[in-house]
């Protein structure tokens, strides 16, 4: 970034114009290239953000009770996929239909609570 804005300052430098417009020049493309190329060099260094596709990604989201879900068991449509769910709370139940929010992943079972 400082390169840059060197260059820039020794072309107008080059140009005949006074010393302070090269200083002013080389401040001005300096914090240019600071502000504006290096975040998109540092993006473009660090790439994409990894997709986190593992099964505790989707703890957080919301699932429909397919079959009564309670200490026991059950199934819910999570994702587009059907996972066998149990009530993270024994004495909780939730019928068919109900919406659910995953708390956790416990191998292939999704603990699930109460959406409120």
């Amino acid at each position: 970034m400082l390169a840059g804005g060197a260059t820039v300052g020794g072309l107008v430098e080059w140009a005949g114009a006074p010393t302070w417009a090269a200083i002013v020049a080389f401040g001005v493309a300096t914090a240019g290239l600071i502000l504006f190329l290096r975040p998109i060099l540092r993006r473009r260094l660090h790439g994409p953000k990894a997709l986190d596709t593992s099964q505790q990604a989707l703890v957080g989201a919301t699932a429909e009770v397919l079959e009564d879900v309670g200490a026991r068991g059950g199934q819910v449509r999570l994702d587009g996929s059907i996972w066998s769910a149990r009530s993270m709370d024994p004495s909780q139940s939730f019928s068919r239909g109900e919406e659910v929010h995953v708390i956790d992943i416990d191998g292939p079972t999704a603990v699930v609570w109460n959406r409120e």
